[in-house]
């Protein structure tokens, strides 16, 4: 006699070692053939409609995009009664990526190494031990003597710094240049994809007369300052007075089997700074630059800039595709396999829920014995 354990191992393998083959069973129920034909029909519409014309599932996809960028700002505008041209305003002059305009600026003239007072209210001080305290300090415009000025009878002065004197004032307000709503940037885009080189460019006739627009002029690379900062949602008073970054992001999405002027980018505009919009310690965009001379006696001097400024940012990104056999192949193969699913779901709605799901499942699953099979 077998024991119990035994007896289960045998029908372990018994029921392990069978063949199992599809049957067809022809149902003549007309909820189940149209619940089949449409599942079957929406799976052929998403691969169709999402998977080939939407996704391009039958192409290539190359998103190492080669880009280079030049860029030229034209405008006048006045500044503290001086008339400002692209060359006083625009920093880096060489036209890259990224450049800045300038809006307003502090100017400290005629500075040259020395010994002063600080202008900062940080460092305002009764004695000299309120200086000594602050020595080290890299807050300043110069290095911490310890030295505390300008004081008579307790009064308060200023610790005294060496360095370049006299030492900026940033307090100074200025009339930010506000001609600069009407500059233009002209952006030359040239990019390339790997599986596929072809040059992009616009009629010139065209860039020379046209100004974006997202509804007139939607492929114009030359835009009006003014009109970024409304798509933005920016004021042109707020962006002036304390400066601020904007990215000009412009994305290239092309099918490479179409002819290569219907490859055009589009563009779109944010503000990069604008987690630190409400920012104290930094707020808006400057930067400090210095011009150098020399006097007749010999002296070293400088006029040091403090620039207000709105700079731009160029990011290029996109993609392009091309026919290839292997996706589409596999893509292909993917749909008429999927198509099977409907099978499924109605094998479902047969064996539990149809009225006739016993019957039904007589006749889908039979078991062929052994002895038939020998016999």
């Amino acid at each position: 006699p077998f024991t119990c354990e035994t007896l289960t191992f045998l029908h372990f393998i018994a029921d392990f070692f069978v063949y199992e083959t599809a049957k067809s069973v022809v149902v003549k129920s007309w909820s189940v053939g149209i619940i089949n034909r449409v599942v079957q029909l929406l799976i052929i519409l998403y691969f169709i409609g999402w998977v080939f014309m939407h996704e391009k599932g039958h192409q290539l996809r190359d998103t190492g995009i080669e880009s280079a960028v030049m860029t030229k700002v034209k405008g006048l505008g006045k500044f503290n009664n001086h008339v400002m041209d692209v060359a006083d305003y625009v920093v880096p002059s060489q036209g890259g990526s990224s450049f800045a305009v300038i809006t307003s600026m502090v100017i400290t003239a005629n500075q040259t190494q020395g010994r002063c007072p600080e202008t900062e209210d940080k460092f305002k001080c009764t004695t000299d031990d309120n200086c000594m305290a602050k020595l080290g300090s890299n807050l300043g415009n110069g290095i911490i003597t310890g030295t505390c000025l300008n004081t008579t009878n307790g009064t308060t002065g200023w610790c005294e710094i060496e360095g370049w004197c006299p030492a900026e004032d940033d307090n100074v307000s200025e009339k930010p240049m506000k001609e600069v709503e009407n500059f233009t940037i002209f952006i030359k885009n040239s990019i390339r994809f790997p599986i596929g080189n072809f040059p992009s460019s616009l009629n010139q006739s065209y860039i020379q007369s046209c100004h974006y627009d997202p509804v007139d002029h939607p492929f114009c690379p030359v835009f009006k300052v003014g009109d970024i900062l409304r798509h933005i949602n920016q004021s042109l008073d707020s962006i002036t007075d304390k400066g601020g970054e904007i990215g000009i992001n412009i994305n290239w999405k092309c099918n490479l089997d179409y002819n290569v002027m219907y490859c055009n980018p589009i563009y779109f505009f944010t503000r990069l700074d604008a987690a630190f919009e409400n920012s104290v310690a930094s707020k808006g965009y400057n930067f400090r630059f210095a011009k150098y001379h020399q006097s007749e006696d010999g002296t070293e001097r400088r006029m040091l800039h403090k620039a207000k400024a709105i700079r731009f940012e160029i990011i290029v990104s996109g993609n392009a595709g091309k026919f290839s056999t292997v996706p589409f192949l596999i893509n292909l193969v993917a749909a008429l396999t999927s198509v099977g699913l409907a099978t499924v779901f109605c094998d479902i709605i047969l064996l539990n829920f149809h009225k006739g799901a016993d019957e039904y499942k007589a006749k889908k699953f039979e078991e062929v014995p052994e002895l038939i099979l020998v016999v």
